[in-house]
């Protein structure tokens, strides 16, 4: 039997935590789905066409990384997708804090869906997307936070 793992998140833009978070994970699960999630409430800085194009670009290498998108809950996308895992990174314990009653919750509403933490490596605890879309929005230099592979300005 196959673990395949969904990885979801808004990922506007993705960074270095992320792609590591991914990496990682390969050793754990057979396949990962990066799923982006669309959520109506937020202004999003990339559209999901561009956020999409990145993601797939960083794991262009690894065929066992797909990039999807989708709306609604997390655990309903992995009923559909008949996937048992969500994958999530901790940077923080406001983050576990934070995730720790999603996955409760999801465990209750769906019993057969486990999710996984894995913590972000420590040089990649202070980066966020939200810092990232800071930078880009004041001109600065995001480089160093984003992955090596993506040129942000091919985005822009």
């Amino acid at each position: 039997m196959s673990r395949v793992a969904i990885f979801p998140g808004s990922f506007d833009p993705i960074t270095v935590g992320h792609e590591s978070i991914v990496y990682r994970s390969l050793s754990l699960f057979d396949k990962v789905i990066v799923a982006i999630g669309y959520n109506s409430n937020k202004k999003a800085f990339f559209s999901i066409d561009k956020r999409i194009a990145m993601i797939e670009k960083v794991f262009a290498n690894e065929p066992r990384v797909e990039v999807i998108s989708y709306e609604g809950l997390t655990v309903d996308l992995c009923n559909r997708l008949g996937v048992q895992y969500i994958l999530r990174g901790l940077r923080t314990s406001a983050d576990f804090e934070f995730e720790r009653a999603i996955a409760q919750v999801n465990k209750q509403m769906h019993p057969n869906i486990e999710t996984v933490f894995l913590l972000t490596a420590p040089q990649h605890t202070p980066i966020n997307s939200t810092i990232i879309r800071d930078i880009l929005l004041h001109n600065g230099d995001p480089s160093g936070f984003i992955p090596s592979s993506i040129n942000i300005k091919d985005y822009l």
